[in-house]
Formats: C-alpha cells, structure tokens, sequence
C-alpha cells in the first residue's frame, strides 16, 4: 500500500506521542535520498528515518544501523547548520494531504530563537523533504527541483515555499452526508470506488474498496446503479473510518497471501478477513518490517547498476555476434557448389572459349545427371575461371572450420554472461555484489577497484543459501558462479546430489545426502528451488538436470560456475515460491 492520508495520521499520531517537544541531535545523510536524525525526548533518544526515495517515501522511527558516510552532503550540512539543536513544537498533516510537517524551534546566527519547518512530500518519483526558514523560504531540500525539471514548482534554496499543487479534492475529515451524496450523483456514470479516492484527499484506491466493502456494495458498480440506501450505507462507512482516524484508534497489521505479503494498515481491514495477519504495536515497527527487504532489494538493484549495464551490453553483443555467425555459416553452407563448379570447369576446359559468359554442360555429379549453368568471367581463361571457383570453395571451408571455433566461443561466452547476470537477480547482500564485481574484474569485464585503506583485504566471503527439505536434507544454493564453483567442487561430497537447470542460466544446487537415499519429495523440493533460482524462475515446466556429484566435472581453462557433466536425469518442474517459503521456514525453526 502507498503512504496514503489514513496511514500518513497514524505516522503523525506516533510522531506527536513520542516527538514533540523533543530536541534533534546527531544528523546523518547514509543515502542521497534518505536523512537520519537523532530526538531527545521525555528522558529517551529516538532514532528518524525520512525518506524521500521515489519507490518507498515514509518517515517514521527506526531500528536500523545505518552507515554514516566519512563525507556529509550538502544538504546534511544545511541541516547540521539550521537543525542541529533545535526543539519540535509541532508535527501535523495539512489538509489530510500526504504531507509531513514538523514545525521546529533553533538559534540563528544572532543566537536568537527562529522557528523552521521540516516538510517531508511523500508524492511517488515526486517525494521530497524540505527545510524552510521562518519567512517560509526554502533553506534547501534532499531533492532540489530546477524550472527545467519542473515549470509548475521550483525547489531551490532562496524560493518562496509553497505546497504541492491542489486536485480539487476535499479533506475528508469535513465530509458532509450531502457532499458525498452530491458527489454521486454528479458522477453518476464513474464508479463508485473512483469517486470516493477522486473526491477526498489522502484516501488511496484500497481504502476507497475498503468503504465500498463495508458498505457491501462491490467496486465496480457505477454511481448511476446506487439506491438511496446504498448512499447512506456508503456514508456511513465512510464516517465510521474516519472516526477512527478522529479518535487515533489506530491498529497496525501486515496481511498475508500464503507467504506473500498482500498489503498493510493502521486501520483493521474487513476486505481481508480471510487473510492471515500480522500485528505491530506501532506504525514505526510496521513499516520497518515492511520496508526492510523493499529497501535493501532497491538499493542492491541501484548499487548493481553499473554491472547490470556491462552484462547487457556484453550479452547484446554476444547475439549480435551469434546473428552475423548464422548469415555468415548460410553464406558459405553452398561451398560444394563452388567445388563442383570448379571442377565441372577443369573437365570440359577443352570446351570453353575466351569470352564466354556461361557454360552450360551436364553436372555429372548429380545423379539425374541434369545440366547445370555455370557463370564464367569472359575476360579470364577457363583456367582461371575454374580456379576462381576453387579459391571460393578453399576460403569457405576456412571461414567454416573458424566459425565453429568462434561460434563455440561465443555460445560458452554469453552462457556465462547470463549466468553472471542470474547472479545478480539472486543477489540479497552488498557482500554478494563485491563477489560478482571481483569476478566480472578477474575475467576482463570491468576494472579492479582499488582498495582506498587496506589493499590486502579481501571482499567478505558470502555463504550460499541454505534449505531444509521436508525430509530434513540440507540444500545448498550458490549466488554467484564464484560461489557455484566453491559449492560444487569443494562443499559437496562425491555421492550428494546435483541439480542445475538444462540449458538455462541458473545457480548450482547441492543435496547434502550424508551416504543416505534421497527420497523423491526432496528431490523435488530442491528441483523447484533449482528452477526458481534460474532464468526460468517465471516459466512452466522447467527442464532441472541432477546427477551425483562424482559425475560433475569442470573443464580445464572454464570460466566460474562453467561445468559439464554426465549420467544426469531430468525433472520438468513449474518453480513454486510459496513451497519454497515453506522451506524457509522449517530452517528458521
């Protein structure tokens, strides 16, 4: 669920009880978009995470450790200088709006006390927090905005504040029964569920169905079908949410799909009561909970950009380069013609005349023996003729006998690519990343990078993933060819069981057997996880090879994670997250 106005006042219910009056202290800027500051308040120091990232903008208190760049940016500094030290007086939500205020008390130069406000815009790729002096004009902000970017709104430091524009809406907080009644009547032909998010501010299309479903009149209905009794039903829905908004009788859940979460709420949700759910005692641990992952994959993905761009570039290449080998292989796959031309030529040379532009004679190596034309240059002797057709028949069979050298080259070339690329959707940890970074720069696809303290340090060695089937075997998935090679040829023993998709990029995975039978149900389980964790991961019916160990090899001069092997089975397989969660869960007992 987007921050929306209803979770936006649980934010500010939780802020008020625990901020205000408080002082900030200790500022930190750890990402471009995201500020962390330290309050002092009511004998205890809370910890404010603001974010002002464009997938996943939200203020709220937090747990986490984060590291405190050696060098602090700009507008870290304008905080530090206009901040630092000052007390929060205030902290509201305009208008319902999916704004954070928090109004602020510090000295200026003069050491005289001036108020300030901290203005977070929780507004998609449009998120920012602001800082503004007591003239309301902007001292800076974590996204400044230039008149290139923007012709409606400029944020720049010097400007004049002002918020973000108005959508006509209403604050629902004000909502009269004959307003609403008014609003659906006015839009008899939209439906119901759009009206109420279009109309109201700060309400998101999942409240809007939530109303409808308390309502019990189903979202796609249109206005013009409502009955006065559907009207006030939806009314008082409507009325009894907000009072619970009024009231601050806030409950914080995160729901369920199976294993996958479905949405969250600082309200109970009655359209996913048949969900499972989980509760938080506040907003704060909530959102940590939910954002975690969220945060940690939108990094990793921001971080492993550069290689993402080399790979994809260097795998375009390799099929671009596998296009022109085709054309090229068509090209030359009639080189027996130019033989048997050649040939056909030097036994009836006796019957070609200088100036000749087609021999036409009876291809004796055809079987019907049907004539065949040949195209002959009048300025040359035959001699020479038939010698042109040789020397295109010699040049062809070379070119041939290369191609399959650079064509096997080139396959085994983008299979690695790919594999490398697999390794970076895996990817879970920065540690992970340094890994294929040292690996891309070991096999001359980007530049080492040099250590700035300690040269002899090492990148930290990642360990693979790890399961637990049903039948209580250890599974053992690489997330790196690096990895791969060390799980394969050094972790697993000569009798464990390894299974690798057929012709697909993906990781190795290791059955750890301990010399006992391995029934079919872990087989399985390990094959679904092969499956998911390959190229194949959205697909049906994948194809997953296993075979013992003992029957894995790596050829000599093989790139990481490259191997061959023998005696293998193959299981088609459909990959399954929710069976794979399952097994999460049994390792984490």
């Amino acid at each position: 669920m987007a921050l929306d106005g209803i979770t936006v006042a649980g934010i500010v219910s939780e802020l008020n009880k625990k901020l205000l009056g408080g002082r900030i202290d200790k500022i930190y800027q750890p990402l471009a978009d995201e500020i962390i500051f330290t309050v002092r308040s009511i004998g205890q120091n809370y910890k404010v995470l603001v974010s002002a990232n464009s997938s996943h903008p939200r203020m709220h208190i937090t747990q986490i450790q984060k590291q405190n760049p050696i060098s602090a940016p700009i507008f870290c500094m304008v905080m530090r200088k206009y901040i630092a030290g000052a007390k929060i007086t205030k902290i509201y939500q305009p208008d319902f709006e999916r704004v954070i205020i928090l109004e602020v008390e510090s000295m200026n130069e003069l050491g005289d006390i001036t108020p300030k406000k901290l203005i977070l815009e929780i507004m998609g790729k449009h998120s920012n927090f602001i800082v503004t002096d007591e003239n309301n004009k902007i001292l800076d902000a974590i996204k400044r905005v230039s008149h290139d970017k923007s012709s409606v709104r400029e944020v720049l430091p010097g400007k004049e504040y002002s918020m973000p524009p108005s959508q006509q809406k209403q604050n629902p907080l004000f909502m009269t029964k004959e307003h609403i009644f008014e609003q659906l009547q006015k839009q008899s032909g939209a439906k119901v569920q759009e009206v109420l998010y279009q109309s109201y501010t700060g309400i998101s299309p999942i409240f809007a169905s939530e109303i409808c479903f308390r309502a019990n009149i189903d979202t796609s209905y249109f206005c013009g079908q409502l009955t006065e009794q559907n009207k006030q039903a939806i009314y008082n829905a409507f009325y009894n949410v907000l009072e619970q908004v009024k009231q601050q009788q806030f409950c914080y859940y995160i729901y369920y799909d199976e294993y996958k979460i479905l949405d969250f709420s600082v309200l109970d949700m009655e359209q996913f009561q048949y969900f499972s759910k989980k509760q938080y005692e506040s907003i704060s641990m909530l959102l940590e909970d939910y954002y975690a992952e969220k945060d940690n994959l939108y990094h990793i993905r921001q971080k492993s950009h550069d290689m993402r761009r080399i790979l994809l570039s260097n795998i375009e290449r390799c099929a671009k380069k596998k296009e022109i080998q085709k054309k090229t292989e068509k090209e030359v796959a009639s080189k027996d013609k130019w033989k048997i031309k050649g040939e056909l030529l030097t036994a009836n040379i006796h019957a070609i005349s200088k100036g000749m532009s087609v021999f036409r004679t009876v291809n004796f190596y055809d079987p019907e023996c049907k004539e065949i034309e040949i195209a002959i240059d009048p300025t040359k002797t035959p001699s020479e003729n038939a010698q042109k057709y040789f020397s295109k028949y010699n040049k062809a069979k070379r070119t041939l006998a290369a191609l399959e050298i650079q064509k096997k080259q080139n396959d085994e070339e983008l299979a690695y690519l790919e594999t490398v690329f697999q390794s970076l959707e895996t990817a879970k940890e920065e540690a992970d990343l340094d890994e294929i970074r040292m690996e891309l720069a070991e096999q001359g696809y980007m530049k080492r990078k040099t250590a700035k303290k300690n040269k002899s340090q090492k990148p930290k060695k990642t360990k693979p993933l790890h399961y637990v089937s049903s039948d209580g075997f250890d599974i053992y998935v690489g997330k790196s060819n690096i990895q791969n090679d060390e799980l394969t040829l050094h972790t697993a023993q000569s009798n464990d069981i390894w299974l690798h998709t057929k012709d697909i990029a993906g990781s190795h995975v290791i059955i750890k057997t301990n010399g006992i039978d391995v029934p079919d149900s872990t087989l399985l389980e390990a094959a679904n996880i092969s499956a998911y964790f390959s190229k194949g991961k959205n697909s049906s019916h994948v194809p997953v090879d296993y075979t013992l160990k003992k029957y894995v090899k790596k050829p000599n001069g093989a790139k990481p994670g490259m191997i061959i092997y023998e005696r293998n089975k193959t299981i088609y397989i459909t990959p399954d997250e929710k069976n794979i969660k399952k097994l999460e869960s049994v390792q984490k007992e």
